[in-house]
C-alpha cells in the first residue's frame, strides 16, 4: 500500500513594505481601471494578483497570493464559516453582518468577532458622546491576528485594552448602528480606529462596538495637557493619511473635527462617513448634522458634505493643534458666526506658526472648494515635511515655533491644568447637532487671505510672522442690521 507523505504546510507570506504597499487590498467597488489621480499610490487592489504577490507573497496552503499582510482571504474565509455554527449574537442582523465580514476579510483588521459580554473585564464608563456612551474594558483573549500555518490554529493579540462604543437606543439595532460598523469594514485601515466586533450589554441590552483603545483622549484633551510639541508635523501628515484612507474608498467623513481624532493619529466617529455624491452641488437638503467652526461654508449653506469639505475641516484642525486654540470657543455657534463664516471669518492664527504651514492652511480652508489641495496633495506634503533633515530651512522654521509654543506654555504654567482655565460660550457648542441656516451669503475669503499662496514646490522660502488680527471680519452697522433681519424671519418662520 502507497503511503502519500503530504507536506506540511509552510508559512511563505512577506513582510510588507509600508512605503510601498499598504499592509491589505482596499476594499472598494473602484477597480484598478478605473482608479482616480487622488487614490493613493500605495493602493493594491483586488484584481492586481503580481502586485499582490510581490507586496503580501502567497500562501502556504493554496498558493495563491495574500489580499493582505499575513492573511488568505480565501482560505480564512473556510475556516470562519465552519465555525459559524458555535456562535449566535442572538439577533439576525448582527450575525449576517459579522458573517459577511469574517468572508470577506482581507486583513485581521476587517473581521469581526461577536464577543460575549461576559469575555470582556473592568468595564469602566468613560463618556458620552453627541449620540453614544463610550467605556473602557479588557479583553483577555484578544483579537484574532492571523492563522498560524505551520500550526494550524489562530494566532491572537492576547491581553488587550479596549474601549466599547454604545449608540442611544442601540438595544434595538438601527441603520446608523449597522452603517458605521459598515464602513470600519470599508475603508483601508491606516490611522482609523480599528473596530475588533460587537458585544451587548446584558442589563441595557444595547449593542456595542468593540474597538482600539486610545488611552490619550481626543486631539483637544492632548495639545491642552500635553507639553510635547516636537511631533506635531508627524502627526498631521498621519491624520492627513486617516483622512486619505476615507477618500481612496471614495467617501466623505461629514463630521471632522478634533474631538474625532483620538491619540492624535486615529479617525474615530465614522457614523455619518458615506458615499462621495456625485450628484451637482445644487442637491440642496434641509439640515445638515456637523459642528459648526469645522464645517465648511458650502456645507452651512445646505450643500452636500464633498471630499472638499472634509479638507476644510483639516484645516481648522491643523490650525486649532498648530495654535493650540480652541475656533471659536469665545463666541457663540449660531446663526451670526454662520454668515461670518461665509463671508471670509476663520479662527485666529498663531502668530508664530510658519509660514509654509499658514498657506497650507489657508489653501484648505478656501471659501472656494476647487481651490483646496486632495488629500492625497496634502498627506504627501505633510509627509514630505515631517522627514526633513537639520539642515534645511523648514527645520530651522519648526525649530524657533517650538520654542515660541513652549514659551507660551510657561508663560499660561501657573494653570495646572489648560483644559480647566479656558472659558467657553456657553452657546459654543461643540457636539454634533442638526443646523439648518437660511439665506447664508455666497462664500468669499477674507480679502487678507489672498496674499497666502502656497509654493508650487512645497517648499517654505523664508519664515514670517502671521498677524492673526487679519482675519477678524469687520462688519458694518449694515451687515449686523441684515443678519438681525434674517434672524426676526427665521423666528418668525418658527
Amino acid at each position: 500500500m502507497e503511503i502519500l507523505n503530504k507536506e506540511k504546510p509552510r508559512n511563505l507570506w512577506k513582510g510588507v513594505d509600508s512605503k510601498k504597499y499598504h499592509v491589505h487590498v482596499t476594499i472598494s467597488t473602484i477597480d484598478s481601471a478605473t482608479k482616480s489621480e487622488e487614490i493613493d499610490d500605495k493602493v493594491i487592489y483586488m484584481d492586481e494578483i503580481e502586485k499582490r504577490k510581490e507586496a503580501y507573497g502567497i500562501c502556504g496552503e493554496c498558493n495563491e497570493p495574500g489580499t493582505g499582510e499575513n492573511w488568505c482571504q480565501p482560505c480564512n474565509a473556510k475556516r470562519f464559516e465552519e465555525n459559524f455554527k458555535n456562535w449566535t449574537s442572538g439577533n439576525k442582523d448582527i450575525d449576517e453582518l459579522i458573517q459577511y465580514s469574517q468572508l470577506n476579510a482581507v486583513y485581521y483588521l476587517k473581521c469581526l468577532e461577536w464577543i460575549p459580554f461576559e469575555n470582556l473585564q473592568n468595564v469602566t464608563y468613560i463618556t458620552r458622546g453627541g449620540f453614544s456612551k463610550i467605556y473602557s474594558a479588557e479583553w483577555p483573549e484578544g483579537y484574532i491576528w492571523h492563522w498560524d500555518i505551520e500550526n494550524q490554529k489562530w494566532e491572537r493579540n492576547i491581553n488587550c485594552k479596549v474601549a466599547l462604543k454604545s449608540l442611544d437606543n442601540s438595544s434595538e439595532i438601527c441603520t446608523d448602528f449597522i452603517n458605521e460598523i459598515k464602513s470600519y469594514l470599508q475603508i483601508y485601515i491606516r490611522n482609523i480606529v480599528y473596530c475588533y466586533g460587537i458585544t451587548q450589554d446584558p442589563n441595557t441590552k444595547d449593542y456595542m462596538m468593540v474597538l482600539f483603545y486610545c488611552g490619550n483622549g481626543n486631539l483637544r484633551n492632548y495639545y491642552l495637557n500635553s507639553s510635547s510639541d516636537t511631533i506635531k508635523l508627524y502627526n498631521l501628515s498621519r491624520i492627513a493619511n486617516g483622512l486619505l484612507s476615507i477618500h481612496n474608498a471614495e467617501k466623505v467623513h461629514k463630521d471632522f473635527h478634533s474631538g474625532n481624532i483620538l491619540d492624535t493619529l486615529y479617525i474615530s466617529d465614522l457614523g455619518m462617513c458615506q458615499p462621495v455624491n456625485n450628484k451637482e452641488k445644487s442637491d440642496k437638503k434641509e439640515g445638515v448634522y456637523g459642528v459648526l467652526p469645522y464645517m465648511a461654508p458650502e456645507v452651512l449653506r445646505g450643500y452636500q458634505y464633498t471630499k472638499a469639505s472634509d479638507i476644510y475641516s483639516f484645516g481648522i484642525i491643523m490650525n486649532e493643534y498648530l495654535s493650540e486654540e480652541i475656533p471659536f470657543n469665545d463666541i457663540p455657534h449660531d446663526h451670526i458666526l454662520a454668515v461670518k463664516i461665509c463671508k471670509g471669518l476663520r479662527p485666529k492664527i498663531f502668530e508664530n506658526i510658519p509660514k509654509f504651514l499658514v498657506d497650507l492652511i489657508t489653501k484648505c480652508w478656501d471659501a472656494k472648494a476647487e481651490n483646496r489641495p486632495s488629500a492625497k496633495e496634502l498627506y504627501q506634503i505633510l509627509n514630505k515635511w515631517k522627514e526633513t533633515t537639520c539642515d534645511n530651512e523648514i527645520y530651522f522654521q519648526m525649530r524657533e515655533y517650538y520654542t515660541k509654543t513652549r514659551e507660551k506654555k510657561l508663560k499660561n504654567s501657573s494653570n495646572e491644568n489648560k483644559s480647566e482655565s479656558i472659558k467657553t460660550h456657553p452657546q459654543a457648542i461643540y457636539t454634533s447637532r442638526l443646523l439648518n441656516f437660511k439665506n447664508l451669503p455666497e462664500p468669499v475669503n477674507s480679502s487678507d487671505l489672498s496674499s497666502f499662496q502656497i509654493n508650487s514646490d512645497d517648499v517654505p522660502s523664508v519664515s514670517a510672522n502671521i498677524i492673526s488680527e487679519c482675519f477678524d471680519v469687520q462688519f458694518s452697522e449694515l451687515d449686523l442690521n441684515e443678519i438681525n433681519q434674517e434672524d426676526d424671519d427665521l423666528n418668525d418662520e418658527s
